[in-house]
């Protein structure tokens, strides 16, 4: 009798796991582990946009690219920033690109004068070969409802 409740336990409990990794599998992703999508429709014609780039001094690629990697999640959890982008030239390591669009130059102006962006300009002297160009552009196209 004590061995037949034992693998009926072993039967239950590995159903349910079977069970339980089976709707994980085919479960919609969480808002957590979701990526942000990009709503186009919720870009304003005329959106301020930047792109931006700025070039490693030699040796300090490594250093420039640790500084940058962290703008990524903040600037796109600043719910005035509808796109964010920091992209890396494959060919060469240390020259990184910008792409952002606020819907206001507004919005952009109170995004650079966030602590971390500051404290990010910061770090340009030592890290960055003659600083951030930057292109200001305006966003073409209504948006589609």
């Amino acid at each position: 009798m004590k061995d037949f409740i034992m693998q009926t336990l072993i039967r239950s409990s590995l159903c349910a796991l079977l069970l339980a990794a089976s709707t994980a599998a085919t479960a919609p992703l969480t808002a957590a582990g979701e990526a942000p999508r990009v709503r186009y429709q919720e870009i304003p014609e005329g959106a301020y946009s930047v792109v931006a780039q700025v070039r490693a001094k030699p040796g300090k690629e490594d250093a420039l690219r640790a500084a940058t990697l962290p703008l990524i999640e903040l600037v796109r959890g600043d719910p005035k920033n509808l796109i964010y982008f920091l992209q890396e030239d494959r060919a060469k390591p240390g020259h990184f690109v910008f792409y952002e669009v606020f819907a206001s130059q507004a919005d952009f102006d109170a995004h650079n004068a966030m602590p971390y962006v500051k404290d990010w300009f910061a770090k340009l002297p030592e890290l960055a070969d003659g600083g951030v160009e930057v292109m200001r552009m305006a966003v073409l196209g209504k948006p589609q409802k």
